[in-house]
């Protein structure tokens, strides 16, 4: 894989870039390959895209088709391919194959004659990492159900559990990892990708009070619904109405989509590719070919929406600015340099825009069917209160958010608490 990735880096230096987030238990680098026209930073206004395949290590094809697509993107951006040129030059994309490096190894002793449900699926310690992250979607259920104006209670952002700040918290150094890379890039939309069935799930996934089994639509619940369909819709083999059952569930009664909730409880959205978790090598070709339009179809949607930047009266972009989407109850905040981006349906929306030491600005932003962005930006002015405040000021850049403040702090007591913990490893392992 390493080999694999340093060689489309070589054939294409210009728009790649190989980094890593962590290192799984075992001391086993995770590589990200990043393709974007300006490799190593993130450019105003243009989206951040990721898949993540790997998180179960005896789920091998996610993995190959990640590194499929890495050839891909860097031969057809050489020859000139139109469609890759202008979704590598307008969106940053990275690619993370093998999330669970050490349960791979485990299941590539096995390969393809792989007969053990569990054999590589689960980390070195044991655990499942797609069950190790936070349960957010409670926390903010619970709060809303505690608060007496439900309104007040936020619907984004919500702040990872303390407990998973604890050095002795059952959380995955590979976990670890990929919360503080979601916390470092503002991702724009994703996917997950796992093998073992044909279906794609859309969110929620967590139901509330864990229940088995149950519809649990998100706000943007039509929009999930448009990604899942676009990703089936150009899939060859799930397209088709002819294909056998992989096991005992029958998904093209749900047109090969389903909400994550109504199947079973786990949190995040996965896109499952096949029958089998670890195909033959002989097979790849013919399952790259299955998912390439895919993969690429699904990494356009990026461009879907609205997207703008958030400005001061000094034409200084506004970070962490509050984006509300009348009658749709998720927020979103602005990134590092006040850009923002909202995946929105078709439509006509009354946005509201708001931060800190700002008066809100509202405006009506129109969402036609091509697929690109409606630019929407905006430009708040400063209160007198906040005008005084920074004549006052002396220094510091502590977010005055409370909810930010503690999002913050839990993400720098996470990074403490993983220092620590490698930090020990290494000294039991010298």
């Amino acid at each position: 894989m390493r080999k694999l990735m340093k060689s489309v880096t070589e054939e294409c230096p210009n728009i790649t870039r190989i980094y890593t987030i962590g290192k799984s238990y075992t001391g086993l680098k995770l590589y990200v390959m990043e393709i974007s026209d300006n490799p190593g930073k993130h450019e105003l206004g243009e989206p951040e895209f990721r898949y993540v395949a790997g998180m179960h290590g005896n789920e091998a094809l996610g993995r190959e088709l990640v590194l499929n697509l890495m050839q891909y993107l860097c031969k057809e951006y050489k020859k000139g391919n139109q469609r890759v040129v202008r979704l590598v030059t307008e969106t940053r994309i990275h690619l993370l194959p093998s999330m669970n490096p050490d349960g791979y190894e485990v299941a590539y002793e096995k390969g393809s004659e792989l007969a053990g449900w569990a054999e590589g699926r689960y980390s070195f310690e044991g655990i499942d990492l797609n069950h190790n992250f936070p349960d957010l979607n409670n926390i903010m259920w619970d709060t809303q159900e505690k608060a007496a104006d439900k309104s007040k209670v936020p619907n984004h952002y919500i702040p990872i559990p303390e407990y998973y700040t604890q050095e002795d918290a059952t959380v995955a150094p590979e976990t670890r990892a990929v919360i503080s890379w979601m916390q470092d890039i503002p991702f724009v939309l994703g996917a997950n990708l796992h093998g073992g069935e044909l279906v794609v799930t859309y969110p929620y996934d967590c139901t509330r009070d864990w229940a088995p089994q149950e519809d649990t639509p998100t706000a943007d619940n039509a929009f999930f619904r448009w990604l899942a369909s676009v990703y089936v819709s150009t899939n060859l083999v799930m397209a088709n109405p002819d294909r056998r059952i992989c096991h005992y569930e029958d998904f093209q009664q749900h047109n090969n989509i389903i909400n994550g909730g109504a199947w079973h409880t786990v949190p995040g959205s996965i896109l499952r590719l096949s029958c089998d978790k670890f195909p033959h090598v002989s097979e790849l070709p013919s399952e790259w070919e299955n998912n390439k339009e895919s993969l690429l179809v699904y990494m356009e949607q990026v461009h879907r929406g609205v997207k703008g930047v958030i400005r001061d009266k000094a034409k200084r972009g506004i970070a962490d600015a509050v984006i509300r989407v009348e009658d749709h109850d998720h927020d979103i905040r602005s990134a590092a340099d006040g850009d923002y981006w909202r995946l929105l349906n078709p439509g006509e929306y009354r946005i509201a825009v708001w931060a800190v030491g700002y008066f809100p600005s509202i405006r009506r932003c129109h969402v036609g069917m091509e697929p690109r962005p409606t630019i929407c930006d905006f430009t708040l002015t400063k209160t007198p209160i906040q005008r005084l405040k920074e004549i006052r000021a002396k220094g510091g850049k502590v977010p005055q958010d409370l909810q930010l403040r503690l999002r913050a702090l839990r993400l720098r007591k996470l990074r403490a608490s993983t220092k620590a913990i490698n930090q020990r490893r290494r000294g039991q392992s010298s």
